[in-house]
């Protein structure tokens, strides 16, 4: 699967994104990436969103092998 990460998540994982093979719990796949990339990343990655394929699904959600996950952290705007 390729993971994409934005702004902030992207600075903290100094990198714009890299693939994993799955298919992954989402769950699975925030502790994996927070132990790989670091506790900096990981207090990043506790208030971002995992968007799969388009769609924001909890950390019990399955992405399969070919998904594109997109890591978002929180946006402000106005």
């Amino acid at each position: 699967m390729k993971i994409r990460y934005f702004a902030g998540a992207a600075d903290a994982a100094g990198r714009r994104d890299q693939y994993l093979d799955g298919p992954l719990a989402l769950g699975a796949l925030r502790a994996a990436l927070a132990d790989e990339l670091g506790p900096e990343f990981a207090a990043v990655l506790g208030r971002c969103s995992l968007m799969v394929d388009g769609a924001r699904l909890d950390d019990d959600a399955v992405a399969p092998d070919t998904a594109t996950v997109d890591v978002l952290p929180p946006f402000a705007g106005g």
